[in-house]
């Protein structure tokens, strides 16, 4: 049985976990070591089964918790190397990534960890670098794609060829555009290197979504410019324009921003 877990999802912090019986994998650091252990045993799960720490890229919603989690654990972080070079000058990442622990990922090109084939991909944002997951284990197909100015050709492909899938739908247009951000905020966001808006997000599931997807999370909601049943009916109604109905075609959740969600059976 193949499980995913969010522990969060938003700008208060990222963290999620996609786990078998014996194996588990780690995604982003961005909440506190004394939450998450708290959280892991409230769902009677053992933080040894961590093996690795994946990370996406070097904003502190994702990674200020990575360095302690590691030492903690004994675990390596795999990580490109900008991301890297990132976190070790992140103020926010008070305890540091031990060198023999920090493992160099390269995009678009496979790595065996444990049980699970992990393949980075660009992913377009506003950091040192940024990088996707498209995660196999056995014949499941998993893919995780956050803090996305935009979509590109190779995501929309990705999309195609999963089975689940957690994209972002950060934000509502006209929730940005008439909230109380300053102007290089809202420009920052809305830009081709910020976050997807939910009318983005809908927009490449409906260009790209394959009867081979079984479920979607929206991820990295916004909590001044978003909100779930805002981001939820948006994209449905979407869907539903072109045809794809949701709880028939696929099935979708949002993740929730501060708290857990889940967890998921995935097979």
């Amino acid at each position: 049985m193949l499980k995913f877990l969010s522990f969060g999802s938003g700008s208060s912090g990222n963290c999620y976990l996609l786990y078998s019986p014996d194996d588990a994998i780690l995604i982003d650091a961005g909440i506190g070591v004394r939450t998450l252990k708290k959280q892991f045993a409230e769902y009677g799960i053992s933080m040894n089964r961590i093996h690795h720490i994946l990370i996406t890229h070097d904003h502190a919603d994702h990674v200020k918790s990575v360095g302690s989690l590691s030492r903690d654990l004994h675990v390596p972080v795999y990580a490109t190397e900008d991301v890297h070079r990132g976190i070790n000058t992140n103020y926010c990442v008070r305890a540091k990534i031990d060198g023999a622990d920090a493992k160099f990922l390269e995009k678009d090109k496979t790595v065996l960890m444990g049980e699970f084939n992990v393949t980075p991909f660009f992913v377009p944002h506003d950091s040192n670098d940024n990088v996707g997951f498209f995660i196999q284990w056995q014949d499941v197909n998993f893919c995780l794609m956050t803090d996305a100015g935009h979509v590109t050709e190779q995501m929309k492909q990705l999309i195609s060829k999963a089975n689940y899938l957690v994209i972002e739908a950060n934000h509502d247009v006209e929730m940005l555009r008439g909230g109380a951000y300053p102007q290089y905020l809202k420009d920052r966001i809305s830009s081709e290197e910020g976050h997807l808006s939910n009318h983005a997000c809908a927009q490449a599931l409906v260009e790209n979504a394959t009867p081979e997807l079984r479920q979607v999370w929206l991820c990295h909601l916004s909590e001044e410019n978003n909100h779930p049943e805002l981001a939820r009916i948006t994209v449905e109604q979407e869907l539903r324009r072109h045809g794809i109905v949701v709880g028939v075609d696929f099935k979708m959740d949002v993740l929730k921003r501060k708290n857990p969600s889940g967890p998921y059976e995935l097979i």
